[in-house]
């Protein structure tokens, strides 16, 4: 995806700065009242909800991303990243699920699946871009 050069990457980029600014604020908030306080089981799931709202906020701004997006080249770029990422991710899991079962290590938190998944689209980004697609490579 090329870096702002459309008002629909900007304006996804200003969205998603704020989604995720809410996420690691709504992260810390949660953390300090679960580890400092004694909350009762009901009000400790409630509380836990809270961080995954900006996530949710995160997959919607993607899909309002995609549908204001014009050049469909960018919208298909940005498509199929989200897809190799979607891969990437289910490969992994599925993967560490075997490993967890048949080799008895730790689980990984869930939390750390949706890092996982941006990290690939990000490295999926880089990579259709500099091999499939030759940007940057003066051909």
């Amino acid at each position: 995806m090329a870096f702002c050069t459309s008002p629909a990457v900007r304006r996804y980029l200003r969205r998603l700065l704020i989604a995720s600014a809410a996420y690691v604020i709504a992260v810390f908030l949660t953390m300090h009242f679960l580890f400092h306080g004694k909350l009762p089981v009901p009000a400790a799931m409630g509380l836990a909800i809270i961080p995954s709202l900006p996530l949710v906020a995160i997959i919607a701004i993607v899909g309002l991303y995609l549908k204001e997006e014009k050049d469909e080249f960018q919208r298909e770029l940005f498509i199929q990243s989200l897809l190799w990422g979607t891969a990437g991710t289910l490969a992994i899991t599925s993967f560490w699920s075997f490993v967890q079962i048949f080799a008895h290590v730790p689980s990984v938190d869930g939390f750390r699946v949706f890092a996982l998944f941006w990290i690939l689209v990000g490295l999926s980004t880089g990579l259709l871009n500099y091999y499939y697609y030759r940007v940057g490579s003066g051909e």
